[in-house]
């Protein structure tokens, strides 16, 4: 079975969309990337039930990821929804490279238990400053990401970056952001040519980053953030020492069958 769920996602068409498919069993890597790009979105998320936990793992049109945030949050979000967690208790996931990752519903939406990964300052890296078309002020490299604080949320918003020169970068993706205006503590975006996602629309994992970024420079522990892609979306954070708390809404917008060839 299939679901397409909008994920940080506040009404109809917003958010991030992913695809939730689960199966009876382990499937082959190779099939599932196949999936993923038939799917073409930024992530499809394959669970398999556990024991103990839900087997998760995430796949781009062309690569697998180490930690997706809202492809967790929607498959969270299907397993409470059609019945297959109970609604009072957390869903765990297990991962291959993140460890277990926990999902609590909650009144504001859902929370997801993250790894903090913050980013280190480090020299800008041939290539980036040109490929951004803009100066930051400060540059920081995460286990997956660099980060790069610019002057402003107008630069943020209103920058027009070299896709091809960014994939050559030896990073799974560049994270921009500034200080937020209004109820936002923070705008983000968040480009990943080289793993087959030009601009994601609201990245989870982006925030692992983010977190400790601005819960540093603002002397705070909670915060809200703003994906500021064509689609936008708020993501809740709370930094707890090496863990992040992640919170977001999200919205089922189909249920399908997969007819292809099987796993």
């Amino acid at each position: 079975m299939l679901w397409g769920v909008d994920a940080f996602a506040e009404e109809d068409f917003s958010g991030n969309p992913a695809v939730v498919c689960l199966l009876e069993t382990p499937a082959d890597p190779g099939w599932m990337q196949r999936v993923a790009a038939e799917m073409n979105l930024s992530e499809t998320a394959f669970l398999v039930p556990g024991r103990d936990a839900w087997g998760l793992r995430w796949f781009t049109p062309t690569v697998e990821v180490s930690l997706c945030g809202h492809a967790t949050l929607a498959s969270a979000h299907v397993l409470w929804e059609t019945g297959r967690a109970s609604l009072r208790e957390p869903v765990r996931f297990q991962t291959q490279h993140s460890g277990v990752l926990m999902c609590r519903r909650g009144p504001a939406g859902i929370e997801m238990d993250f790894p903090a990964r913050p980013a280190r300052e480090t020299e800008p890296p041939l290539g980036l400053v040109e490929a951004l078309g803009e100066s930051p002020r400060w540059v920081g490299r995460s286990a997956d990401d660099y980060l790069c604080e610019l002057a402003d949320e107008a630069a943020v918003r209103n920058l027009q970056p070299q896709f091809p020169a960014l994939a050559r970068l030896p990073v799974r993706g560049v994270i921009v952001t500034a200080p937020g205006s209004g109820r936002f503590d923070c705008v983000s975006r968040f480009f990943a040519p080289g793993a087959g996602v030009a601009e994601d629309p609201v990245t989870g994992s982006a925030h692992c980053t983010l977190a400790p970024f601005w819960s540093q420079r603002l002397s705070r522990l909670e915060l809200l953030g703003w994906q500021a892609s064509a689609r936008g979306g708020a993501v809740r954070m709370r930094h707890e020492g090496d863990r992040v708390a992640l919170g977001g809404k999200a919205r089922t917008m189909w249920q399908g069958e997969w007819r292809g060839v099987q796993p």
